[in-house]
């Protein structure tokens, strides 16, 4: 959790999503939030901490344990708010009713699911009018970079065009392209609202790279990345992607 990749990852997710939240709902409100794929639930019990209610639904075992350990070592009126759930986005349908959230997050897991768009409509049924939906995605307009600038010439050669790559946990996954994806979420009534770059700068860094010791160095690698992240033409060949949707109201009776 502190090399730097993850922690660029997991603070810049963290700013933007802040940033969402706050134009789009009354300070103070309460929010009900569903984080598909948690993980260790860094997203997850961070909201939580700032008084929201959270639904965490993730398949894998190992990361069930792994955050009901973290739940353990926080105070109990935070483990009251989250509730935890084995189940994945393609199931949502079966836990949950329409607008049942007013934030969906699902970061990091498309790039494992080989035909995404019914997981995402799963998802937009789930969000309330004018919810918000998350997504942290594999860039598949950037796939060259990585390899490009670790000196990985073949592979680079053939990210070129593709769809796929293989992670740093050796697994075969996919990657979105930004048009293709801004498109299925008009087409599912959850139209882009505003998009980011996610680690353009420290992308390349070694899994064993730690964030620097030095507070204040480590807050301008933040604020590097962050501006980099909402900046053209850097954002276009970040990583990752942050999207943020904004699920349709319904329309109004007719006059």
């Amino acid at each position: 959790m502190g090399g730097i990749r993850n922690a660029v990852r997991q603070e810049l997710v963290a700013r933007q999503l802040d940033e969402q939240i706050s134009t789009r709902f009354a300070v103070g409100r309460r929010l009900r939030v569903l984080d598909v794929g948690p993980g260790q639930g860094t997203q997850a019990l961070r909201l939580a901490r700032a008084g929201h209610l959270v639904t965490g639904l993730e398949p894998e075992p190992a990361m069930r344990d792994a955050l009901r350990a973290a739940l353990e070592a926080e105070p109990e009126g935070i483990r009251d708010r989250v509730t935890l759930i084995d189940g994945d986005g393609r199931e949502t349908g079966r836990h949950f009713g329409p607008g049942s959230f007013d934030v969906v997050l699902c970061h990091g897991v498309l790039m494992y699911i080989p035909e995404p768009d019914p997981v995402l409509a799963a998802l937009a049924r789930v969000l309330a009018p004018g919810g918000l939906l998350s997504l942290l995605v594999r860039n598949a307009d950037a796939l060259a970079m990585r390899p490009g600038l670790l000196g990985e010439w073949g592979t680079a050669l053939d990210a070129f065009g593709s769809d796929t790559y293989t992670n740093r946990l050796g697994l075969t996954v996919r990657a979105d392209r930004r048009d293709a994806l801004t498109a299925t979420l008009t087409g599912i009534g959850v139209p882009l609202h505003t998009w980011y770059g996610v680690r353009v700068l420290s992308d390349a860094a070694p899994d064993d790279a730690l964030l620097p010791d030095d507070p204040a160095e480590r807050e301008q690698l933040f604020a590097a990345e962050e501006l980099a992240g909402r900046t053209d033409p850097y954002r276009a060949v970040a990583a990752l992607l942050h999207f943020c949707g904004v699920r349709a109201s319904p329309p109004g009776p007719p006059r």
